[in-house]
């Protein structure tokens, strides 16, 4: 759902030497010309060897799904697709980095269009309603984030990827259950699981835990799926750097149709450039974060989440460079709202630092050992591993 556009960065490479044509024509059934708009492009074009951003759209279509696990996500009575996932990774050619920003679904924007049906303010997942383009540019009218190319993962592109690699590894400290997203696995230390299990660790947010003789719940409900979803994306980096079989590499392209979409701007070649270039990036090194926001009830909508400033503004800063600088933020032309619902510019940044909310997960990877989260409070989650 979420880490498909950088496993395969990662692991592209081997793969091109292998069966570069194959790969190719996978790849380019895989591109979306709607992604970034068809007449009027809303993509920002990258800069030659600077850093640019990645909209990942985490797709809840059940299409393509059969059998049990279809029968798990409801895929017979949930038509449609929506999009509970909002992550931006920046890359840094230059520097060798990458960081992601994830924002929650429930956080308020203001809108560019459907103002008839949802207002002048509303959740930033109601913009997916129309299409990744519309979201693109409600980020960057928002927040001043320039998106330079789009990638879309349904529910069977995330399940295929992982079972391409035979699996992924993640180390649980205690058996875990969800039975909303169908997650079980009963057995602690670092675990192989399967496409379907993984779907269920990415989905879950009804996260259960098994601790001193009873079950515990985590009540963080979208901000723990944020924290899962970041173990998960580094679970599938992690396998993929460590995956040096053509066949199985091979496989995980071909699993792109079926699941995993791509703007067309996004070119082959320039994927196989970031695989060489990051084949021996560390997933620890992969810096996670989570938009900071608080929790009000907007009279109209219901439980909603506003943007928290200035933290917001000084991690964004952080992560993508100051208004004017090259591949910086832009200047918002649409400010989300307030609590109040005026909309103000951000605030001016002049040393960004690590805001009390954003959630910043490095960890090591290199052991079975359960890494230490940053943030006790997620410390009952799943991390990646590597099996002894």
């Amino acid at each position: 759902m979420i880490g498909g556009v950088v496993a395969i960065s990662v692991s592209v490479a081997a793969v091109a030497g292998a069966s570069w044509y194959y790969a190719y024509q996978k790849y380019k059934a895989a591109q979306n010309p709607n992604f970034c708009g068809v007449v009027h492009k809303v993509c920002t074009p990258e800069v030659p060897g600077k850093p640019f951003n990645v909209l990942v759209i985490g797709s809840d279509s059940r299409a393509g799904l059969s059998g049990t696990v279809a029968a798990q996500t409801g895929a017979g009575s949930v038509s449609g697709q929506r999009s509970d996932v909002v992550r931006i990774f920046h890359v840094n050619p230059q520097a060798g980095t990458i960081s992601v920003v994830a924002i929650p679904r429930d956080t308020m924007v203001t809108l560019l269009a459907n103002q008839g049906l949802y207002g002048s303010f509303n959740r930033i997942n109601v913009n997916y309603a129309s299409g990744p383009a519309l979201l693109v540019r409600t980020i960057e009218a928002d927040f001043g984030i320039p998106i330079n190319h789009v990638v879309q993962v349904s529910f069977s592109g995330l399940i295929d990827a992982v079972n391409a690699l035979g699996g992924i590894y993640m180390y649980f400290p205690h058996p875990v259950l969800d039975h909303y997203s169908s997650l079980h696995v009963p057995h602690t230390g670092c675990q192989l699981i399967d496409g379907a299990q993984a779907l269920a660790v990415a989905r879950s947010r009804h996260f259960e835990y098994f601790q001193n003789g009873y079950w515990q719940y985590d009540g963080t409900s979208d901000f723990g799926r944020i924290d899962r979803q970041d173990q998960f994306i580094r679970a599938l980096m992690l396998r993929a750097k460590n995956t040096y079989n053509p066949a199985r590499l091979i496989d995980l392209i071909g699993a792109i149709p079926s699941g995993i979409q791509y703007d067309d701007t996004f070119g082959f070649n320039e994927l196989v450039g970031l695989g060489l270039k990051f084949h021996g990036f560390n997933p620890a090194n992969l810096n996670a974060f989570t938009l900071p926001t608080y929790g009000a009830v907007n009279p109209s909508i219901g439980d909603v989440l506003y943007v928290d400033q200035p933290a917001a503004q000084q991690l964004l800063v952080r992560v993508f460079g100051q208004v004017g600088t090259v591949g910086g933020l832009t200047e918002p032309t649409n400010p989300p709202p307030t609590q109040s619902l005026t909309t103000p510019l951000p605030p001016s940044v002049a040393t960004p630092t690590v805001p009390r909310h954003a959630t910043s997960t490095t960890v090591h990877v290199t052991t079975t050992t359960a890494p230490l989260h940053t943030e006790p409070w997620y410390t009952f989650n799943p991390t990646a591993c590597v099996p002894k």
